[in-house]
C-alpha cells in the first residue's frame, strides 16, 4: 500500500464510525487485514477508537444482559460473556494508549519556572499569597475566581478574547446560554434521534464535556427501568420487554460513544487553551501577576517573608538542583515552614493535657462517645452494578434490626445516599422521640446528607442526587433533620454492623438484577442475620 492509500485509509477510518468499529473489532479478534491494522496505529486515531470501543463495550454488555434473562442455550452465552470481557479489555488498552499519548502531547512552549520564594510563599501561607494576588488580578482587571493558578482563568479569558471577533450561530449560543436541565435533554436528543453537529463547537464543547455523564447516567436509568420490567414478567412472556431492553442498550451505547468522544473535544479545548496562555504576552502576564503578588505578600506579611527568604537561601548553598532553580524543592520547604512540632510542654495550645489515645479495639467506635443513651445506630452501606442503575442498599442497626432493597441511583455517592436516607427513615418510624445516627464509609454521601440536614435544603444534594428515587428519599429525610445525625465510618475493618449492612447491600443487588433465585436469596439472608447475632427480624421498608 502507497503512503497516499494509506493516509486515504486513516482518513477514511476516522470519518466513518462504523468502519473504525468494524476495523477495531476485526483487530481485536485478529481477522484484520495488515494495512488495516497499520492504520488503527496512527496517532490520529488513538481517540476515536477509545470512542468505537466505549459504544462496542456497552452493547456486548447488553447482549449478555438480555441472554442471562432469556432462554439462551450455554454455549451461546459462554460465546456472549468472552467476547464482552474482550471488548472490555480491548477498551481498556485503548484508553490507557490515548492517556499515554496524551502525556506526551507538548501543550505550548514551557514558562519559565517561578522562583523558588515564589513557590515557596504559595504553598506555606497560600490563603495570604491567594488574597495578595486577588488584590493584583483586580487592579489589573482581571478575572480572580482561582487566584491559585491564574492561568486557569486567565485562559478562559485569553480564549474569550480571541473569539470575540465573530458571535457563534444561533444553535450553538442556544446551547450555551440554556439551563443544565435543558442541556442534558438535547444530549439525549443527539444519542436517541439526531446527531447535533454544534455540540463539537469551542463555545459548548467544555459544557458538552462537562454534562456528558449525566446523559450517560439517564441512558442507564431506562436500561434498569427496562430490566426491571423484564424480570417481573414470567419467561415466556418477556419478549416484548426484552425488545425495550434492546432499544436501552442501543441508546446507552450511543450516549456512552458521544460521552467519549466529549471528553476528547474537551481535553483538545483545554490543550489549546492552555496552548495560548503559556506561550507569548499571556505567558508573561501571568508570571507579572504572581511576581506582583509576591511583592504584596512581602509588604503585608515582612515576617514571614523573612522566614522564607532565610530558609531557601540556606537551601540555596547546599542544594544539587540549584542551577536548574531548585525545581523540586518547594513542598519539602513549605511543610518545614509551617508544620515544625511546638515544643512538648505536655500541654496542648490551649494549657490543656493531649488526650490519650484510644485503645485500638475502641477506636472505630471514639466518634460515637458524645451521643446521649437514647440515640439509635445504624450503619448503612450500598452496591451498584456495572451495566445498568440498579442498586442495592443494607442497613444495620445496634438494637439488632436491620434492611435492605434496592433503587436506581447515577453512581456510587447516590446509592450510598439512598441506603443512608431508607436507614434513617425506618428507624424514625420505629423510634418515636429517640435521636437517629447513621454511620457510612463514603465520605461523599456523608457530605452530602450532613449538607442538606444542616442547611434543611434537599436541593442542596442535587448535584449527587440525579434520579427522582433519591431527591424524594432525600427531601422526606430534611423534614426530621432535628433527629437525624450522619458521621462517616471507616469501612471493611472488621466492624459487625458496616459487613452486615455491606452484606445486605450485595444480596439486595444479586436479588434486583435476576442473579440468584428468591429461595437462594432467603437462605442467604437468613445466613447473615445469624452471622450479625441477630434475634430480630428486618424492619419493614419505608421507602
Amino acid at each position: 500500500m502507497t503512503t497516499t492509500e494509506q493516509t486515504e485509509l486513516i482518513r477514511r477510518l476516522a470519518d466513518d464510525f462504523t468502519a473504525l468499529q468494524e476495523a477495531v473489532l476485526a483487530r481485536m479478534n485478529g481477522t484484520c487485514a495488515p494495512e488495516t491494522a497499520a492504520a488503527l496505529e496512527h496517532a490520529s486515531l488513538t481517540g476515536p477508537v477509545t470512542v468505537v470501543l466505549a459504544h462496542a463495550d456497552v452493547l456486548a454488555r447488553g447482549a449478555v444482559r438480555r441472554a442471562e434473562l432469556s432462554v439462551q442455550p450455554p454455549e451461546r452465552l459462554r460465546r456472549l460473556r468472552a467476547h464482552a470481557r474482550r471488548v472490555r479489555r480491548a477498551r481498556s488498552q485503548a484508553e490507557a494508549r490515548y492517556k499515554e499519548q496524551r502525556a506526551r502531547r507538548p501543550t505550548g512552549r514551557p514558562r519559565p519556572v517561578d522562583t523558588l520564594e515564589l513557590r515557596v510563599a504559595r504553598t506555606a501561607f497560600a490563603a495570604a499569597f491567594d488574597e495578595a494576588l486577588r488584590q493584583e488580578l483586580r487592579d489589573r482587571g482581571l478575572p480572580d475566581g482561582t487566584p491559585q493558578a491564574p492561568e486557569s482563568d486567565l485562559a478562559q479569558w485569553a480564549w474569550d478574547r480571541k473569539a470575540a471577533g465573530g458571535e457563534p450561530p444561533a444553535p450553538v449560543r442556544e446551547l450555551r446560554d440554556c439551563d443544565d436541565d435543558t442541556f442534558v435533554r438535547a444530549l439525549l436528543r443527539d444519542a436517541r434521534e439526531e446527531e447535533n453537529p454544534y455540540l463539537p463547537h469551542d463555545a459548548v464543547a467544555g459544557r458538552w464535556s462537562r454534562h456528558a455523564r449525566t446523559a450517560l447516567a439517564w441512558g442507564r436509568y431506562a436500561i434498569a427501568q427496562a430490566e426491571r420490567d423484564a424480570l417481573a414478567c414470567p419467561l415466556p412472556a418477556r419478549r416484548p420487554r426484552l425488545d425495550t431492553l434492546e432499544d436501552a442498550y442501543q441508546d446507552t451505547a450511543v450516549l456512552a460513544a458521544r460521552s467519549r468522544e466529549a471528553l476528547l473535544r474537551g481535553a483538545d479545548l483545554h490543550d489549546r487553551m492552555r496552548a495560548r496562555v503559556t506561550t507569548g504576552p499571556f505567558a508573561e502576564l501571568v508570571a507579572q501577576c504572581r511576581a506582583a503578588a509576591l511583592a504584596r505578600f512581602a509588604d503585608a506579611e515582612p515576617g514571614v517573608w523573612n522566614r522564607v527568604r532565610e530558609l531557601t537561601a540556606r537551601h540555596r548553598a547546599d542544594c544539587p538542583e540549584q542551577a536548574d532553580g531548585c525545581p523540586h524543592c518547594h513542598r519539602t520547604l513549605a511543610t518545614a515552614l509551617t508544620d515544625a512540632p511546638p515544643a512538648d510542654t505536655g500541654e496542648d495550645g490551649d494549657g490543656e493535657h493531649p488526650a490519650a489515645e484510644l485503645p485500638a479495639d475502641e477506636d472505630r467506635y471514639a466518634l460515637l462517645a458524645d451521643l446521649p443513651d437514647t440515640a439509635v445506630v445504624a450503619v448503612a452501606d450500598a452496591a451498584v452494578g456495572d451495566e445498568s442503575a440498579r442498586c442495592g442498599y443494607g442497613w444495620a442497626a445496634e438494637d439488632g434490626t436491620t434492611g435492605h432493597g434496592d433503587s436506581l441511583a447515577s453512581s456510587s455517592g447516590e446509592a450510598e445516599v439512598i441506603g443512608i436516607c431508607v436507614a434513617a427513615l425506618s428507624l424514625l418510624e420505629h423510634h418515636e422521640d429517640a435521636p437517629v445516627v447513621l454511620l457510612c464509609d463514603s465520605t461523599e454521601a456523608v457530605g452530602v446528607v450532613d449538607t442538606a440536614l444542616r442547611s434543611a435544603d434537599a436541593a442542596t444534594a442535587h448535584r449527587t442526587l440525579l434520579f427522582p428515587e433519591s431527591r424524594q428519599l432525600m427531601d422526606r429525610l430534611v423534614r426530621h433533620r432535628h433527629r437525624v445525625q450522619v458521621r462517616w465510618l471507616k469501612g471493611h475493618i472488621g466492624h459487625d454492623l458496616n459487613e452486615t449492612a455491606d452484606a445486605f447491600a450485595r444480596l439486595a443487588l444479586r436479588r434486583a438484577t435476576g442473579r440468584i433465585l428468591p429461595s437462594t436469596a432467603r437462605k442467604e439472608e437468613a445466613r447473615i442475620l445469624r452471622s450479625f447475632g441477630s434475634g430480630v427480624g428486618p424492619l419493614p421498608l419505608s421507602a
